[in-house]
Order: C-alpha cells, then sequence, then structure tokens
C-alpha cells in the first residue's frame, strides 16, 4: 500500500472451475460473473476455455480495494489488467501483488449504482 493513496475495502473475487454458466457474461472476458445474495460483497467468476484474462484472475481468489488515486496506486507495480473501465465511471486494474491478484478501483459511484449497472450488464465489459 502506498501512504498517498486511500484504500478501501471493496470485494473478493472467486474464481470457480465448476462449469456452471449462471451469472452475466462478457464474451470479452471470457467470463461469467455472479454475485453472491449474502451481505458481504463476494463475486464468483467462471471462465470460458479461451479466456484471455491473465491466469492468476482465473486461477487465484482476488480482493479489490477503492482508491483515492487509480493512476497513483498502479505506479511502479506489475499491472495484469487495465487499467480500463469494464462499466461506465468504474475504471479497473489489477496488479500482480507477488502471485496474489489485486484490483484496484477509481470512481465516484455509490456500491448501489456500481452493483446495479452490473447486474445489469452496462459497460464495456458486457458489450460485443
Amino acid at each position: 500500500m502506498k501512504a498517498d493513496v486511500q484504500y478501501e475495502f471493496h470485494h473478493f473475487g472467486i474464481p470457480a472451475q465448476d462449469g456452471d454458466t449462471s451469472g452475466k457474461f462478457s464474451a470479452s472476458a471470457g467470463m461469467y460473473t455472479s454475485d453472491n445474495p449474502g451481505k458481504f460483497r463476494v463475486q464468483w467468476h467462471r471462465f470460458t476455455d479461451d479466456s484471455p484474462l491473465h491466469p492468476l484472475l482465473k486461477t487465484v481468489p482476488h480482493v479489490a480495494f477503492k482508491v483515492s488515486s487509480l493512476a497513483e496506486a498502479i505506479a511502479g507495480e506489475t499491472v495484469i489488467l487495465g487499467p480500463y473501465e469494464p462499466i461506465d465511471d468504474y475504471r479497473v486494474a489489477v496488479i500482480d501483488d507477488c502471485g496474489v491478484p489485486v484490483e484496484l478501483i477509481e470512481t465516484t459511484l455509490s456500491d448501489e449504482e456500481l452493483w446495479a449497472r452490473a447486474a445489469s450488464g452496462q459497460g464495456s465489459l458486457y458489450r460485443r
């Protein structure tokens, strides 16, 4: 963590290889995403055989943090995805933190706005 960047826990993402194809599908990522209905933000990610995403994202759970500055948070880091805007007004990059993927998020959206956009497939992640 960097002293000049504020970090706030956002969610956990867990890759699964169980063949389930429920959830929101992203053709560009080769990924199905479903949100856990519980109180805490947990996402399940399932991947197609030809998913272009980094192997760490497909095999190792990740933690995600909202950050005060995405550019500062990723400076000097090994970036394995992004930065990009998978959902409108939601900028993301994923870094490799010694073999663990860590998602860093910069957004002005409230959690309610963000999860509603994700559930409806509103964003470039879901466009073909």
